[in-house]
């Protein structure tokens, strides 16, 4: 039988800097999720940093409609992914994608607000 380890899941040392979430999670993406949503996953690769990063509320379904200038009413679903390490959340795009003013057929390029994100230790 094997035990967990009990520091796993510890808050780090009060003096931690701040860091990026691009410095903590192994992938930001976003891309289509039909022809009326884009979908941004935030995925981790230990569960320290995920946990570090669900516990300071910097991601919410407030504060993706607020980074991304939208009305909360856009942000379909919000997700906190445990057994993944992951945050998920699907937005309503202004237009389908595809049509006439579109800009991101693939809406592969709109996760680049994440990136610069500061993440208290």
């Amino acid at each position: 039988m094997t035990t967990a380890n009990p520091t796993a899941f510890a808050a780090p040392a009060p003096h931690a800097p701040a860091q990026k979430l691009h410095e903590l999670a192994k992938t930001i993406r976003s891309k289509n999720a039909g022809v009326n949503k884009i979908t941004f996953d935030i995925i981790f690769r230990e569960a320290a940093q995920y946990e570090r990063v669900k516990r300071s509320r910097v991601l919410s379904r407030e504060s993706m409609a607020a980074l991304f200038g939208v009305p909360a009413t856009r942000i379909s679903d919000f997700v906190e992914y445990d057994p993944a390490f992951a945050i998920k959340f699907t937005m309503y795009r202004q237009r389908p994608s595809g049509s006439a003013g579109d800009g991101d057929i693939f809406g592969a390029q709109q996760y680049a607000p994440l990136l610069e994100l500061e993440i208290p230790a």
